[in-house]
C-alpha cells in the first residue's frame, strides 16, 4: 500500500566558494540539524538516513551524520553525479512509500576545489568513455572541459535546429541573477545585465561565455520526509507533499540520436516529466514555480521544452515574452538556480526542496512567488540520471 510523504522540515546554509567552505561535516550537520528544527523532529526519530555526495570516500555519510547522533539506523552512502540530492530524496520518498520507514532524512553535501571538474580515478574506465567518444565526434572540441563541452554542444545543437541566438542564453542568466539578488543564501547576488553577460570572456566563441556556467561551489542542504500517519501521531507538518516522482536513466537514443542534447538528458528529462505529470494528474500548465538543473545557461533553456514548458523550438518566444520569471507562466529558478545560487554536487538537489517547499509553505519571503501551489524539481547528471519531482500545497 503506498503511503503519502509529506516534507516536514528543510534545511540548508549559504552555498560558498571553495577555500570559504567549512569541513564538509560541520556543513552537513548544520544543514541536517536545521531540517530537524523545522520539522520538530529529535534525531532519534531518523529511522533511515541517505546521505549524498560526489567528491568523498566511502561512509563520508556516516562522517557527516553521527555529529547529530549514533543510534545505529541505515544510513546510505549516495553518488550519482549532479543529480546526486535528488537521488538521495528519491530514495527516503521511497522508504516512506513502500512503508519500509516512516521518519527519514535525506541529507546532500559537498565540499568541491576551485575550478572545472575533473577525473578522480584517472587510472581505470571513465564512465563517460561511451558520451566523450560521441561528443568527439559531434562536437569536438578536446581541449575544453568536460561539462563545457557537452552543455556548451547541446546549446549549439539548440541554436542550429531553431536558429536560437546566444543572446537568449545570455536573457536565462541575466534572470538568475534577478533572482538571486532576492535569496540571502545564493553564492553570487550581484544583478547582471544581458549586455554583461555577452560581454563576458568567451570559453566557446559563440557559443558559451564564462557566465553562462554555474560556478564550482561547496554547501549542505537537508530534508526531513514523513509518512501521514507518523506526521499525525507528532504533530507534525503536513502541508507539503511529494506528489509524484520519477527517476529515469539513459536509452539507447542518449547514443544513436547523434545528438548533444539527448547526450546531456534532454530525453531522460522528458522521460521523467511524462511520468511525473501523469502520476499526478496535472499538465505543465498547472505549475507555478520550478526549481530545474541550471548548470549551464544551455541546460535551462533546453529543459523548459524538456520539461513541458513551452513547445520544442518554443523557448526563445518563452523567454522573450517574460515567461519564465515573475508575472509570467512559471516562474523558475526563483532561488537564483544553480547559476547564480551555485552548484555543489550532492547538496543542489535538496537545496531545490528547501526552495519549493518554502514557495510552497508561502515563507520563500522576497522571492516568494504569489499563490504558489504547485511545485517541479528538476535534477540531472550526466552519465546519466535525472530526477523529477512534483511537489504540492495541502
Amino acid at each position: 500500500m503506498t503511503q503519502k510523504v509529506f516534507v516536514a522540515g528543510v534545511g540548508m546554509i549559504p552555498f560558498v566558494k571553495p577555500g570559504a567552505n567549512e569541513p564538509y561535516p560541520l556543513m552537513a550537520a548544520k544543514a541536517a540539524q536545521q531540517a530537524l528544527k523545522d520539522a520538530g523532529a529529535p534525531y532519534y526519530a531518523i529511522q533511515q538516513a541517505y546521505a549524498g555526495y560526489v567528491y568523498g570516500d566511502s561512509t563520508a555519510g556516516q562522517k557527516a551524520i553521527y555529529p547529530l547522533g549514533m543510534t545505529g539506523i541505515p544510513i546510505f552512502n549516495v553518488n550519482n553525479n549532479c543529480s546526486t540530492g535528488s537521488t538521495a530524496l528519491f530514495l527516503a520518498r521511497q522508504a516512506i512509500s513502500s512503508g519500509a520507514a516512516a521518519c527519514v532524512l535525506a541529507l546532500g553535501f559537498e565540499q568541491m576545489n576551485p575550478g572545472a571538474l575533473g577525473a578522480v580515478f584517472p587510472d581505470r574506465p571513465s564512465p563517460f568513455e561511451d558520451f566523450d567518444r560521441e561528443a568527439a565526434a559531434l562536437v569536438g572540441m578536446p581541449d575544453l572541459p568536460l561539462a563545457l563541452r557537452y552543455f556548451g554542444g547541446a546549446g549549439l545543437s539548440h541554436m542550429t535546429k531553431y536558429g536560437t541566438p546566444l543572446e537568449s542564453f545570455a536573457k536565462v542568466r541575466a534572470k538568475a541573477s534577478r533572482h538571486a539578488a532576492r535569496n540571502p543564501l545564493a553564492l553570487l547576488r550581484k544583478e547582471l545585465s544581458v549586455d554583461d553577460v555577452m560581454n563576458a570572456p568567451m570559453l566557446w566563441p559563440g557559443v558559451l561565455t564564462r557566465l553562462m556556467a554555474c560556478p564550482p561551489t561547496c554547501g549542505a542542504a537537508a530534508a526531513v520526509l514523513v509518512s501521514e500517519d507518523y506526521a499525525r501521531a507528532h504533530g507534525m507538518r503536513t502541508d507539503v507533499v511529494i506528489a509524484a516522482q520519477a527517476m529515469t536513466t539513459d536509452r539507447q537514443d542518449t547514443l544513436q540520436s547523434h545528438d548533444m542534447m539527448n547526450l546531456v538528458g534532454y530525453e531522460m528529462t522528458r522521460s521523467a516529466a511524462r511520468q511525473v505529470y501523469e502520476q499526478a494528474g496535472i499538465a505543465p500548465e498547472d505549475l507555478d514555480v520550478v526549481e530545474l538543473h541550471d548548470c549551464f545557461a544551455q541546460n535551462e533553456l533546453i529543459s523548459y521544452e524538456a520539461l513541458g514548458l513551452c513547445p520544442p523550438g518554443g523557448a526563445q518566444k518563452f523567454i522573450d515574452s517574460g515567461d519564465n520569471t515573475y508575472g509570467g507562466k512559471v516562474v523558475t529558478n526563483p532561488s537564483g538556480g544553480l547559476l547564480s545560487k551555485g552548484h555543489p554536487l550532492g547538496a543542489t538537489g535538496l537545496a531545490q526542496c528547501y526552495e519549493l517547499t518554502h514557495q510552497l509553505r508561502g515563507s520563500a519571503e522576497q522571492r516568494q512567488v504569489p499563490g504558489a501551489r504547485i511545485g517541479l524539481q528538476h535534477n540531472l547528471g550526466l552519465g546519466g540520471a535525472c530526477v523529477v519531482t512534483l511537489y504540492q500545497a495541502v
